[in-house]
């Protein structure tokens, strides 16, 4: 049996690295890779099942400065990232698709904010009423803000922003709706959930749902192989592609300092977030930003001891610009400014971050290095000897099929 495994595998392993047909699509978290991206293969006779394996992982080395004016080093980032196996196909017919994705790596598990291991990260089933119109039930990405939907897979630096971390829906269980279609050359798609709002580590839930929408305009047409999903514009996009999006979520009795994410709340909330976000994308050049302001009553709970657990509440704003060569080397420089409001202000500072980066893919966003450099700056000060302000670096390793 073990014999029978690697026979199989190892060949399918070697196909997939071999394949072109491996970067041909960018990854997207929303529906099932049926026969998008190649992987491990494997099919009935009868072809009532399908199922596609792949894997990534992201090794990163990297550190923050003690401050803005002394470099010496205060903390490093060495560690596996992120370790991934999915799994997308179909049962019956291709109109019932599924996806699986399983995390491996401590950070990638939300282990620090629950205290469990939270391993699934998605798994969903897909119902296809036609190519314009799809269902989703279980638990994967929320409609949010693009940089959240874009897979981690897809990013031109090693992380997202300070602005995504703060505000970002990520995962949810529900149900999910998806409609695209192309009108008048004119892309437009519709997105809608109901949620639990309690994110992926729930284990009960209460009564309060989640309430999600995003809408998306495509002006000059569709990307090339769904490039607005991913950064940077490795397609070298022949003629300009814009891509403006907009939503909304709404959490009832978020039980989370994130909403889905986060710690624990001494007391529910509701929650609301807005999200606006567009891409540019045009023979090599690229450009995205991104608008998100979170709003909360009475964000601030106590437990009886005193202690404070609270929602972020305000706004932020990332913008990212780049260019690749044709040697596949593209620098980008990204901007992000992240700042407080009401209650909020009293526990948390405005903060920016300046970024350049430099990221060399060798077979698209499934194999590349990466490395960026960073200022963060806290309460508007760009000083470097501001408290708070100082120097961060990364280096990034991802290898997948």
């Amino acid at each position: 049996m073990t014999r029978l495994i690697f026979r199989s595998l190892i060949p399918g392993l070697i196909l997939a690295f071999l394949s072109h047909n491996v970067c041909a699509q960018g990854e997207i978290d929303e529906r099932a890779m049926i026969f998008r991206m190649k992987g491990i293969e494997l099919k009935t006779p009868d072809s009532s099942f399908y199922a596609n394996f792949r894997f990534r992982m992201q090794n990163r080395l990297g550190f923050f400065t003690r401050s803005g004016d002394d470099l010496d080093i205060k903390e490093f980032d060495a560690r596996v990232r992120r370790l991934r196996l999915r799994a997308d196909g179909y049962v019956l017919s291709p109109k019932f698709g599924y996806s699986i994705q399983l995390s491996f790596s401590r950070g990638d598990q939300d282990v620090d904010n629950t205290g469990v291991a939270n391993i699934v990260r998605d798994a969903v089933v897909f119902y296809n009423f036609s190519k314009a119109f799809y269902v989703a039930f279980g638990q994967n990405k929320l409609p949010g803000n693009r940089q959240r939907v874009n897979s981690s897979g897809q990013m031109q630096f090693a992380d997202r922003s300070i602005v995504n971390n703060t505000f970002t829906l990520d995962r949810d269980f529900g149900v999910k709706a998806y409609y695209e279609k192309l009108v008048g050359g004119v892309g437009v798609r519709l997105k809608g959930a109901i949620s639990t709002g309690d994110g992926r580590s729930a284990n009960t839930t209460d009564n309060g749902l989640a309430y999600t929408g995003r809408a998306e305009l495509l002006p000059f047409g569709m990307f090339k192989n769904e490039g607005d999903y991913s950064e940077g514009d490795l397609e070298r996009e022949a003629h300009p592609k814009l891509a403006l999006g907009a939503g909304y979520s709404y959490n009832a009795k978020a039980t989370r300092t994130g909403g889905q994410l986060g710690k624990e709340l001494y007391a529910p909330r509701d929650m609301a977030i807005f999200f606006a976000d567009m891409i540019f994308k045009y023979n090599g050049w690229a450009f995205q930003s991104e608008f998100m302001r979170r709003t909360a009553d009475d964000p601030l709970t106590y437990n009886n001891d005193g202690d404070l657990r609270y929602i972020y509440t305000g706004w932020g704003n990332n913008m990212q610009f780049s260019y690749i060569f044709r040697n596949n080397f593209e620098p980008a420089l990204r901007y992000s400014l992240l700042k407080p409001q009401a209650e909020t202000q009293s526990v948390e500072v405005q903060r920016e971050v300046l970024e350049a980066g430099i990221s060399k893919y060798f077979r698209g966003h499934r194999i590349k290095a990466q490395f960026s450099l960073g200022y963060n700056t806290r309460r508007g000060n760009w000083s470097f000897d501001n408290e708070g302000n100082q120097w961060s670096g990364m280096f990034q390793v991802e290898l997948g099929i």
